[in-house]
């Protein structure tokens, strides 16, 4: 039996091997610059880890479940950078979701001796990590594992628990991610994306084919999910409300309102898919069946987050980016304006849904879900980027705005009533 020094010594050279294969490939496929889309304020409390771009979140996946993204090519040569200071950054970004469900997502790929944590800040690190962290982490998926992740994982097998270790999935290709995540949402350093395509030419040894998806069959006449306010309308006899958003929310607002921590805990995936299917072929949903309020809140969060276009429109979202540059005392009346901008069926979507969170901040005593917890569980699913995705430092003003929508609902949404609004 291989002894832990030595499992530890063979982690080394394999990981030599690997930065000598990719050197010797280097002329085949010229080096791109490292590239994040991360620039936080100097302000930030961990501004000298941060800056690099290693941790991101990037929205929720196919179930709701938020995003959080660790890309090993972005950490820069170990004495530029303190272990310990990226160690508590790491926590200091979780410690904002892991009251929820969360998938992590380990981009392996540029690990190399000169940026690579030692084995023993590895262990401290897993040691550091209770319950709280590990409870509601429901994936971790590893991106392009090799031979050095394998013997990692023996080394560290001792320390780890069989549920912890069933949560571990190896990811070969970034086309697999697809089945999982909503890839669209993903923050992919360049280098990672370029290595995917060796990876692929060199299985297939040709080009690299596309990962892109095929082009979406004409959607059925009963379609719910994935198609725009406008056509979800248009087949359902010009209702204003969504059918998805009107029973769910209905459902909850009987149900689930006193739900500790409602919107926060997923559902199991094959069922929300079960569901789904059902609304799309116009068949009835009676959620009683399923016995777990947690099934409408994720079928809410999923409708959001499929349809073309965010419920806020694109246009707001550079609004929204510049929110945190209005004064404290203005952001309600600054909140109004944009929000009056909506296009009218949008608005009115908006604040039927935003009155209904606004009644569950309500019960935040008994659900613990307060105005400033629902914002970072739907900001994201309100509005995104037209292009590429919602980086870590763009959350906040999103989740700010988003406080103040559910926070200030009579002021801000209030006064406006168009003919035909509808409450929960």
């Amino acid at each position: 039996m291989t002894s832990a020094p030595e499992l530890e010594q063979l982690a080394e050279i394999e990981l030599q091997k690997e930065e000598e294969e990719e050197q010797r490939s280097v002329s085949d496929c010229p080096s791109l610059p490292a590239s994040s889309t991360f620039s936080p304020d100097s302000s930030h409390p961990y501004y000298d880890v941060a800056r690099h771009g290693i941790i991101q979140v990037s929205g929720d996946d196919n179930y709701g479940r938020k995003l959080i993204i660790f890309s090993s090519c972005c950490l820069p040569p170990s004495h530029q950078l303190n272990h310990q200071r990226l160690l508590q950054y790491l926590k200091f970004t979780l410690d904002q979701y892991v009251e929820m469900d969360y998938i992590l997502v380990y981009f392996h790929f540029g690990l190399r001796s000169s940026n690579k944590p030692s084995l023993r800040w590895l262990r401290e690190a897993y040691g550091e990590f209770d319950r709280k962290y590990k409870k509601n982490l429901k994936t971790l998926y590893v991106v392009h594992p090799t031979n050095f992740i394998r013997i990692v994982w023996n080394i560290f097998k001792p320390l780890i628990s069989h549920k912890f270790g069933k949560k571990l999935t190896y990811v070969n290709y970034l086309a697999e991610l697809r089945d999982h995540l909503n890839y669209e949402q993903l923050i992919i350093p360049a280098d990672v994306l370029r290595h995917d395509e060796k990876l692929r030419a060199a299985q297939k040894g040709g080009p690299p084919p596309s990962v892109k998806t095929p082009p979406p069959r004409p959607p059925l006449p009963t379609q719910q999910f994935g198609v725009s306010l406008q056509y979800i309308r248009e087949k359902n006899r010009e209702a204003i409300i969504p059918p998805v958003m009107r029973q769910t929310v209905g459902y909850l607002k009987e149900k689930g309102l006193r739900t500790e921590g409602i919107f926060r805990r997923s559902a199991r995936v094959q069922l929300i898919k079960d569901v789904q299917k059902l609304y799309n072929l116009g068949k009835p949903v009676n959620f009683d069946l399923y016995d777990d309020v947690h099934v409408p809140a994720v079928i809410l969060k999923t409708f959001l987050r499929e349809l073309p276009e965010p419920l806020l429109t694109f246009r707001v979202y550079s609004q929204i980016q510049d929110f945190l540059n209005v004064e404290s005392s203005l952001r309600v009346t600054r909140c109004k304006q944009i929000v009056e901008s909506l296009p009218e069926h949008n608005f009115m979507v908006a604040k039927y849904l935003l009155c209904f969170l606004h009644m569950v901040s309500q019960e935040s005593i008994v659900n613990k879900m307060s105005a400033s917890n629902l914002a970072c569980v739907f900001g994201v699913n309100l509005v995104w980027p037209r292009q590429g995705s919602i980086s870590l430092s763009a959350l906040t003003p999103v989740n700010v705005f988003t406080e103040i929508l559910i926070e200030h609902f009579h002021t801000v949404l209030g006064p406006r009533c168009p003919a035909g609004q509808a409450t929960p």
